[in-house]
């Protein structure tokens, strides 16, 4: 079994004036996959604090997949993709279009989303939206290719499937 962190970025959440709602169907999607979350925060949108607690999740806590909810449109304090990007070894464009596309099947503003997936040593990073919705529609997208991105980020040598 994979173990994820759930990180949710939000100025008004991490002061309490939010309820985290993203980071609640993020966790329930991921137990209907069978990956056990093991770690969850909530940050302002301050890039230094998530990229730091990123590096928590990976580098101290040897946590399979980070998921981030938020900050990852054109406001100026949007700063997630930024902080991942930061701290990232190497970053798997294709995740991003896939949320992307998906997306943009619902909404126009879907082009405006800077997020990013991305590998840090051996753990898999993916920013999703701070809506419910969208983190539902975004993290959907790319459900399928997860297990098989983890296993290879892993250092599985397992053939790839046609």
């Amino acid at each position: 079994m994979y173990r994820a962190g759930i990180l949710t970025v939000s100025d008004r959440g991490a002061r309490g004036e939010r309820e985290d709602v993203s980071g609640k169907v993020i966790a329930e999607m991921l137990a209907g996959v069978s990956i056990e979350v093991a770690a969850y925060d909530i940050v302002p949108d301050e890039e230094d604090r998530i990229a730091a607690k990123i590096l928590e999740f990976v580098d101290l806590r040897n946590l399979d997949l980070v998921i981030t909810t938020g900050g990852t449109g054109v406001s100026p304090r949007d700063v997630t993709p930024d902080a991942t990007r930061r701290v990232m070894d190497r970053e798997i464009t294709g995740m991003a279009e896939a949320m992307r596309q998906e997306s943009a099947r619902k909404t126009p503003y879907a082009m405006l989303s800077r997020a990013v997936a991305a590998i840090r040593r051996q753990s898999l990073i993916i920013n999703l939206p701070g809506s419910p919705n969208g983190a539902r529609e975004n993290l959907q997208a790319v459900l399928p290719a997860l297990e098989h991105a983890l296993e290879k980020i892993k250092g599985s040598e397992r053939e790839c499937a046609s």
